[in-house]
C-alpha cells in the first residue's frame, strides 16, 4: 500500500499522464460529439425511422471500421517500444506498414461491405423505410473507409511516439469539419440522412491528409532511414501481423456484441433502436473520454517496457488508474442526474424520449463497470500483449452468450443487463491475466517478441 501511495504522489508521473491524456480526451470527445450532432440534427426530423437509419447505418459501418482497430492499437505498441529504444528506422517501418495495411484492408472491406449490409438488415428485420434509408447511408459512408483506416494507423503511430498533439489536431479537425458539413448538408441543403453520410466521408479524407502532413515533424525528432529491403522480407512483417491478427479477432468479437445489440434493438421496433442509439451515444462519450487516459497508459507503459523501466511502468499504471476511477464516477453522477437533458438534447420525438428515459439507469451504471476494461486494454496494447487481449475477449463473449439467450424474454431490459455484464466480464478477464503476468514478471519477459527489428 505504501508503494502505491508513493507512486500516486509522484508529480512527474501525473504531469506525463496528463500531458498525453488531456489532448487525447479533448480529441476523443470530438468523436461522440459527431454522433451527438448526427442524432440532434436527424433526431429533430419528423420520423423515428430517420434517426434509426443513421443509428443502424453507423453501426454497420462501425462494425467494419472498428474491427480494423488493430491498425491503431498494434501500431501504438510497436511505435512506443521503438521510441523507447530511440530507433528511428523502426518507427519509419512501422508507419509505412500501418498505412499499407490500411489501404489493403479498405479494399477488402469495400468489396464485402455491400453483401454484408444486405445480410445484416435481413437479420434485423427492420421496417421498409428504415431499411432503405440505412442502405443509402451505409453505402455512402463506404467511400470514406480508406481515409478512416489510414487515420487509425496515423493516430496509433503518433501516440506511440508520445505525440498527443498530432492526434488531437487530426481528430478535432476531422470531427469539427464533420459537424459543420453535417449542419450544412442536412439543414442547409436538405440532403437528409445521405447528407449526414456525405459530411462524414469528406471530413475523413480531410483528416487523413492533415495527418500525413504532420508526420514530417515527428520523423525529424527520430532520425533514421527506411530499411526498404526489410519491407520485402516476411520476417519484418510477422510480429506486426501476429499482433494485428490477435487484436483483429478481439475487435471482431467486441464489435459482434455491439452489432448484435443493434440487431436485437431493431427487432424490438424503430422507436427502441432509436432510443438505444441515443443512450449508446452516452457510452461513446464516456468511453472516448476514458480512452484518453488509456491512450496515456499505452504510450507510457509501452515506453517503459521498451526501456525496461519497471518503476515507470508501475507509476504510470497507478496514476492512470486513480484518475480513470475518479472520471468514471463523475460520468456516472452526470448521467444519473442530468440524463434526461442528455436525451432531450438529441431528439424531440416524444415516444423516443419516453423510451430512452426508462433505460437511463443502465447508462449511469456503465462508466463505473466499463472503466476497468478500457484501462487494462491500454496496458496490454502498450505491452503488445495482443494474444492475451484476444483470449480475454473471446472468453468474455463465450460467457455472455448463454446469458444473452436467457434474457431475451426481458426485452430491452434484458439487452441492457446483458451488455452491463459483458463490460464487467471484459475487465475481470483482463484483470486476472494482468495479475498473473505481474506475478511472473511477464510484462518484460515477453517484450522481445514485440520487436520489429
Amino acid at each position: 500500500m505504501s508503494t502505491l501511495l508513493n507512486d500516486w504522489r509522484d508529480r512527474s508521473t501525473h504531469r506525463r499522464v496528463w500531458a498525453l491524456a488531456a489532448p487525447m480526451i479533448l480529441s476523443n470527445i470530438s468523436v461522440p460529439l459527431v454522433a451527438l450532432v448526427d442524432s440532434a440534427v436527424i433526431g429533430h426530423l419528423p420520423h423515428a425511422h430517420q434517426l434509426g437509419a443513421v443509428a443502424v447505418g453507423a453501426s454497420l459501418y462501425t462494425f467494419l471500421a472498428w474491427a480494423m482497430g488493430f491498425l491503431r492499437m498494434g501500431t501504438t505498441g510497436f511505435a512506443a517500444q521503438a521510441a523507447g529504444r530511440s530507433d528511428g528506422a523502426a518507427l519509419r517501418q512501422i508507419l509505412l506498414q500501418g498505412l499499407l495495411l490500411a489501404m489493403l484492408f479498405a479494399v477488402v472491406l469495400g468489396i464485402i461491405g455491400l453483401p454484408f449490409s444486405h445480410l445484416a438488415l435481413d437479420l434485423m428485420q427492420p421496417s421498409s423505410d428504415l431499411k432503405d434509408l440505412t442502405l443509402d447511408f451505409f453505402h455512402t459512408r463506404l467511400f470514406g473507409l480508406p481515409a478512416a483506416l489510414a487515420s487509425y494507423a496515423l493516430v496509433g503511430w503518433f501516440l506511440g511516439t508520445q505525440n498527443a498533439r498530432a492526434p488531437l489536431t487530426i481528430l478535432l479537425t476531422t470531427n469539427l469539419v464533420n459537424i459543420a458539413l453535417n449542419l450544412w448538408f442536412v439543414l442547409g441543403l436538405d440532403w437528409g440522412v445521405v447528407g449526414c453520410a456525405r459530411a462524414s466521408v469528406l471530413a475523413e479524407w480531410i483528416g487523413v491528409l492533415l495527418g500525413l502532413a504532420l508526420t514530417q515533424k515527428s520523423l525529424r525528432d527520430y532520425p533514421g532511414h527506411v530499411a526498404w529491403p526489410a519491407l520485402k522480407r516476411w520476417a519484418s512483417w510477422r510480429p506486426l501481423l501476429a499482433v494485428n491478427r490477435d487484436i483483429f479477432i478481439r475487435s471482431l468479437a467486441l464489435q459482434s456484441v455491439f452489432f448484435l445489440i443493434t440487431v436485437q434493438g431493431a427487432r424490438l421496433g424503430d422507436v427502441t433502436v432509436a432510443a438505444n442509439a441515443l443512450l449508446l451515444n452516452g457510452l461513446l462519450l464516456t468511453a472516448h473520454a476514458l480512452d484518453g487516459l488509456a491512450h496515456a497508459v499505452e504510450a507510457l507503459c509501452g515506453h517503459a517496457i521498451g526501456a525496461h523501466d519497471r518503476g515507470a511502468l508501475r507509476r504510470s499504471l497507478t496514476v492512470a488508474t486513480g484518475w480513470s476511477l475518479l472520471c468514471s464516477i463523475a460520468f456516472a453522477v452526470m448521467f444519473l442526474f442530468t440524463g434526461h437533458w442528455f436525451v432531450e438534447l438529441q431528439t424531440n420525438i416524444p415516444e423516443v424520449r419516453t423510451t430512452a428515459f426508462i433505460y437511463l439507469p443502465y447508462l449511469a451504471a456503465l462508466p463505473i463497470v466499463a472503466v476497468w476494461s478500457y484501462l487494462l486494454d491500454g496496458l496490454f496494447i502498450g505491452a503488445t500483449r495482443a494474444r492475451e487481449m484476444r483470449n480475454a475477449m473471446v472468453l468474455s463473449v463465450a460467457l455472455i452468450a448463454p446469458i444473452a439467450w436467457l434474457t431475451q424474454s426481458l426485452g430491452n431490459h434484458g439487452l441492457w443487463l446483458t451488455f452491463l455484464l459483458f463490460m464487467l466480464l471484459r475487465g475481470v478477464t483482463l484483470g486476472v491475466i494482468a495479475l498473473r503476468l505481474n506475478r511472473s514478471n511477464g510484462w518484460f519477459a515477453g517484450q522481445g517478441h514485440g520487436s520489429l527489428a
